[in-house]
């Protein structure tokens, strides 16, 4: 966990740009947004900003997941995008490599999450203090003892999809923090936001950017 930082140089990925909205695939082992420090100061919205200066968060995912990332480029689209993330209004598929084959093929798992103070910035499962998160998952292909699957969350609690699978027993495949043993044992974690459903800001239509899974 006390890893150093190496972000990977990767050039900046753009799958959508238009006069509100800035999509982008956002590689593994980059920060969404800097880190305390100045040896965290590298991250994804610092590197959007360099080409789009105007350029707003909206969201952010883990260190270690890729996949798609959405940015405002207007005050307007901030709020806009802001609300549907905090109403769940947004649709978000993942695509995960687990431990173990899963059964059964399809199912929800609704767990309370909170985090966990002594070992911050770790999450687990509290069903008393707990916020309510909820993921609906889907095995793709069960073998070789491992499973690949889409997950679909509902909610968008902090490490959601990591604690969940760790909690039905099935732990992400090289989860630097909540993998053990062989199931750690990966150059990555696998995990990639695979697709991103939103309204656009301007006018309210359903759009949808996607990125390809390189695991």
């Amino acid at each position: 966990m006390n890893d150093a930082y190496a972000p990977p140089q990767d050039p900046l990925v753009i799958l959508h740009h238009d006069h509100e909205l800035l999509a982008v695939d956002k590689p593994a082992g980059l920060l969404s947004v800097p880190g305390k420090g100045a040896h965290l100061a590298d991250c994804l919205l610092s590197r959007v900003q360099a080409v789009f200066p105007e350029a707003l968060l909206v969201h952010r995912l883990d260190r270690d997941t890729s996949g798609v990332m959405v940015f405002a480029l207007s005050p307007h689209a901030q709020r806009h995008l802001g609300l549907q993330f905090e109403k769940r209004q947004t649709k978000k598929t993942y695509v995960a490599r687990v431990w173990g084959e899963l059964t059964p093929k399809t199912g929800t798992i609704d767990l309370p999450l909170i985090v966990d103070w002594p070992n911050r910035p770790l999450q687990k499962v509290d069903h008393e203090n707990g916020k309510q998160a909820i993921t609906d998952y889907r095995v793709l292909r069960a073998r070789d003892g491992e499973s690949r699957v889409r997950l679909f969350p509902k909610t968008g609690r902090s490490h959601q999809l990591r604690v969940h699978m760790l909690e039905i027993g099935h732990p992400i495949l090289g989860d630097p923090f909540y993998a053990a043993g062989p199931a750690r044992d990966f150059p990555r974690l696998m995990l990639h936001a695979e697709e991103l459903r939103v309204r656009h800001p301007d006018g309210g239509a359903g759009v949808s950017f996607r990125a390809k899974c390189s695991f």
